[in-house]
């Protein structure tokens, strides 16, 4: 069976509610990074905005932003981004009172049924409890799609790089086409590089999990070496690496961004330093990404989620969805983005490094 996208409809704008709403409100922002008082606050489901008696949805959204209108448009923004006399959106109630509609339920997903409305069931979160085996063939079907017709964001933390097997499945994935930009921090570079370089990751051997001598030296080793040539890609061509998740992105120009943090190491050359630069790189990513998979690190994760709206508009205008999923072996982890207000993130609990082997194997 061919996958199918879940089908999104549009709100009946026909309804009572609709016709009789008022025009949403627009105030000016007060001074560059500050909205207006009673400023809207934008959610990850499609919200529509009624401007001169027509319901606009934003191209492009993103949680806890604000919105602007803007010649005929409306566009999404940070606030750090606002300046002064940007016409802001105002109003906090979302069923049309104010001219605005937050569509929270626009999707249609092929299984869904009436059972799933209950409001009573059993083993309805995700823990390790749960069978995932349904999950994983939904996830080889999405991805055989995305590869052909959307944009497939990797975020990943280090535990990918710590086995030998998991950094050639990764790369598999990445040579396939199942990768089109990878979202990660120092820590995942260095000790993937380091894995290419040693042998090791912070000095464990990846293929034996054992310890080398003076390990805990390796990673440094690395990092210095990268950075007395400049550059990653330099450093892959001065010392003749020939694998791993970072040589495969190299080699197959997929782009990587590596955001750093207080605790880094180095850091490497292409980590961002500064916060909100290394974070509207990421947006650049997630605003094109129509699937994110998070693996083992709840902190970018987070990040990439909050970052994530629920739909995408494609350049023909038709609204899909943005599937999410987030991997951990904590049930801490892969519940705690859903507690961050990314709502439509699905969990699963499991290794991450048997999780890429796994994919490795079933995609062609």
């Amino acid at each position: 069976m061919a996958f199918e996208l879940g089908r999104y409809t549009k709100p009946d704008f026909t309804e009572k509610k609709f016709v009789e709403a008022p025009d949403a409100v627009l105030a000016p922002a007060p001074r560059d990074k500050a909205a207006p008082e009673n400023f809207h606050a934008m959610s990850i489901f499609p919200e529509y905005f009624k401007v001169k008696g027509e319901w606009i949805l934003p191209e492009d959204s993103r949680m806890d932003c604000v919105a602007v209108y803007e010649d005929g448009r409306i566009f999404v923004r940070e606030f750090r981004n606002l300046k002064k006399g940007d016409l802001c959106f105002l109003g906090r109630t979302e069923n049309c009172e104010e001219g605005i509609y937050v569509h929270d339920n626009g999707f249609t997903f092929p299984g869904e049924d009436d059972a799933q409305a209950n409001s009573f069931a059993f083993r309805q979160s995700r823990s390790r409890e749960t069978a995932y085996s349904y999950d994983y063939s939904n996830i080889y079907e999405l991805l055989e799609y995305e590869r052909d017709h959307g944009y497939i964001t990797w975020v990943m933390g280090p535990a990918c790089a710590f086995d030998a097997g998991a950094r050639e499945a990764f790369s598999q994935l990445v040579e396939r086409g199942y990768v089109n930009a990878l979202l990660a921090g120092n820590a995942l570079a260095t000790h993937d590089l380091e894995g290419a370089l040693l042998g090791s990751a912070l000095g464990v051997d990846i293929n034996t999990q054992k310890p080398f001598f003076n390990g805990h030296y390796n990673h440094l080793e690395t990092i210095n070496k990268i950075n007395t040539y400049g550059s990653i890609p330099a450093f892959i061509e001065g010392e003749g690496i020939d694998n791993g998740i970072i040589y495969s992105c190299v080699k197959n120009n997929v782009p990587f961004v590596l955001n750093g943090s207080i605790r880094d190491d180095g850091p490497l050359p292409e980590v961002y330093e500064h916060t909100y630069v290394g974070q509207d790189a990421i947006r650049s990513h997630v605003r094109k990404s129509t699937t994110v998979i998070g693996m083992a690190t709840v902190l970018h994760t987070i990040a990439a989620g909050n970052m994530t709206p629920s739909y995408r508009v494609l350049e023909d205008g038709t609204v899909r969805p943005v599937y999410f999923y987030n991997v951990d072996t904590s049930e801490f982890a892969v519940n705690k983005l859903g507690d961050r207000g990314s709502l439509a993130a699905k969990g699963i609990v499991t290794n991450v490094q048997d999780f890429v082997r796994n994919l490795a194997k079933n995609l062609r």
